[in-house]
């Protein structure tokens, strides 16, 4: 099953993408996908809801936000791609690499993508996303997909000059907001029975510039979600994003990063495709 959210800033709704394809209001049976949804037993109805194909449509032209409404935080695994960690000069890492995202960077996957003031250096990475279904931690890797409730894209955004020249973590270059576009669709992880078997596309201006598979994962889904689980208390709603293959701006030579009126346009096989308009500062 696919689930999105749609409608204005602030005053989004659920919907369910009907078996026939159609985008169909869902808030007569759930409001919205935020924490609460994952444990209130809906799913079934959902599901109902689109085999029969009988609720009201989603005007053509409505804004579609991030499928999961405001997470209780946003999990990154840096350099989980031999070829990128190749790219940026980076060692093959032991363990998973963690860092965070502010939740306040979350935004709809056709929202602009608004540099921050004085950008310089703002680079792409498209990933494989995790939503997390249920409160847990400490999981074993065999247990761990068990807590998967979805899979969806993440462009993974960042202002490279903030994250290694400002001083401490990364969050400082990947939390300016808008810096994390979710969507279209939530896949329910029925609908994805073999992670590690996805292929991922970036394309800025039409030009291909990332193409990779998350078989070439060095930790797979089921390592990460244990791995962050071992670390904190994971809970309904939070997002794992998993990593990104090669071909990132920085890693280009020279580098090349994004610039207003540049397009991005991102893919995961089987979770539909993102696309934003880079806008100047302010805009």
């Amino acid at each position: 099953m696919k689930l999105f959210r749609w409608g204005p800033v602030g005053a989004e709704r659920a919907g369910v993408i009907a078996d026939d394809g159609r985008r169909l209001d869902a808030s007569a049976v759930v409001m919205n996908y935020d924490p609460a949804f994952w444990l209130d037993g809906r799913m079934e109805e959902l599901r109902e809801l689109a085999r029969s194909g009988t609720a009201a449509e989603v005007p053509a032209d409505a804004r579609l936000a991030a499928p999961v409404a405001r997470p209780g935080k946003v999990v990154c695994i840096g350099l989980n791609y031999r070829d990128h960690a190749a790219e940026t000069g980076a060692a093959i890492p032991s363990e998973p690499v963690m860092f965070m995202k502010a939740t306040t960077s979350v935004c709809g996957p056709f929202d602009p993508l608004v540099l921050p003031p004085g950008s310089v250096a703002t680079d792409w990475e498209v990933e494989l996303a995790v939503v997390i279904g249920r409160r847990v931690r400490e999981l074993t890797e065999a247990e761990a997909l068990e807590a998967v409730g979805g899979y969806l894209i993440m462009v993974d955004y960042s202002e490279r000059s903030w994250q290694k020249e400002r001083g401490g973590q990364w969050v400082k270059g990947k939390s300016y907001d808008r810096f994390a576009p979710l969507g279209p669709w939530l896949a329910t992880a029925d609908e994805v029975p073999d992670p590690q078997a996805l292929a991922l596309e970036l394309k800025v201006n039409g030009e291909v510039r990332q193409c990779g598979s998350t078989a070439d994962m060095i930790f797979p889904v089921a390592r990460l979600v244990a791995a962050v689980s071992e670390f904190m208390t994971l809970e309904p709603g939070d997002v794992i994003s998993t990593g990104t293959p090669a071909g990132v701006g920085a890693g280009m030579r020279p580098p090349r990063f994004l610039r207003p009126g540049d397009v991005v346009e991102a893919t995961v096989a089987g979770l539909g495709a993102q696309r934003q308009q880079v806008v100047a500062a302010g805009r």
